[in-house]
């Protein structure tokens, strides 16, 4: 059989941390306050029209040029809610495609939540669930973290499983924080092991802000325990990451994959490249910011760009007789 028989095709799997995208209403039950036409940040109608065409234009086009088509399926994180997802979903830059999503409220204070976006014409969800991580503060209360989710179904024509993560932040400072992400880092581990559990040679895709580099221990520890492979372990550099920090770069954004994903059958998805998606369009264009990413806000400041992290993508190819 000569190769002229054989089709590729090509999905891009995404992950993109939206940057608060809130409504405009009040949630009683979450602090969301900030995020209100009344308040400093003064978040308006037209504000949040304006930041879900922004995000809609960015997510049709990662990994366009090489599949000619927008995401198989994207990760989320920071979304208030599934009237947020609806409204992404209806902008004017994707409602042109048939995207569904997968959304559960979680009890982050905050009340920002994980989801995933998928393509119904080439993924079919099969299970839904989220698992919490269990945090205590200082004074051994419970302290509410963001899910993560899990989502299993068939893309294309094979079963992946995707582990969608938003870990503890920094915020009371990088080692100080590190047991909550290693706290994460262990319950995804958890959720590997009940997966292949039921499905031995399962294919796993984790994907998430982990607020943390490949090279810091709650990913590593995580790769090592679900043997994983990172992709993203050499895109970082003292020029590039998903987030700029005090002009230091990060790669916090990752999708990493369980290593069957290398495996050449036909008729089975394999790993194909990662990038981060870090257009031009993206960025500050001039200044002392130049190149890092347009945010929606600095501060209480509002600069109306997209957001403060590069989307990451990863493309696996499917080969068919």
């Amino acid at each position: 059989m000569n190769s002229i028989d054989l089709k590729t095709t090509t999905y891009t799997i995404a992950f993109y941390n939206l940057e608060n995208l809130f409504d405009i209403y009040n949630d009683a039950t979450t602090y969301d306050d900030d995020f209100l036409p009344g308040t400093e940040k003064r978040w308006t109608k037209k504000r949040y029209d304006r930041k879900l065409h922004k995000l809609g234009q960015v997510i049709s086009k990662i990994g366009f040029d090489e599949t000619q088509k927008p995401p198989a399926l994207i990760g989320l994180a920071e979304v208030e809610n599934k009237k947020v997802l609806q409204d992404l979903i209806d902008s004017k830059d994707l409602e042109e495609y048939p995207y569904g999503f997968v959304h559960y409220d979680s009890q982050d204070e905050r009340g920002i939540d994980v989801a995933l976006l998928y393509d119904t014409t080439v993924f079919t969800v099969e299970q839904s669930k989220t698992y919490s991580v269990y945090l205590e503060d200082d004074i051994g209360e419970q302290d509410y973290t963001r899910d993560i989710l899990l989502v299993s179904g068939i893309l294309h024509s094979e079963k992946i499983y995707c582990i969608v993560n938003h870990w503890p932040s920094r915020r009371e400072g990088e080692k100080e924080s590190m047991p909550k992400r290693m706290k994460a880092a262990e319950k995804v581990v958890e959720i590997m092991n009940e997966i292949k559990t039921e499905d031995a040679n399962a294919k796993i895709l984790v994907m998430g802000d982990f607020n943390d580099n490949p090279s810091n221990d709650s990913v590593k520890f995580m790769v090592k325990q679900s043997e994983l492979y990172n992709p993203m372990e050499t895109l970082l550099s003292y020029s590039r990451g998903s987030l700029n920090h005090n002009f230091k770069w990060n790669l916090f954004d990752q999708i990493l994959f369980s290593t069957n994903f290398f495996e050449t059958q036909k008729n089975k998805l394999k790993f194909d490249e990662a990038d981060i998606f870090d257009e031009k369009f993206l960025t500050q264009y001039k200044g002392k910011f130049k190149g890092q990413p347009f945010r929606t806000y600095v501060g209480k400041k509002y600069k109306g760009g997209y957001s403060d992290h590069f989307p990451v993508y990863v493309q696996l190819n499917i080969t068919e007789l």
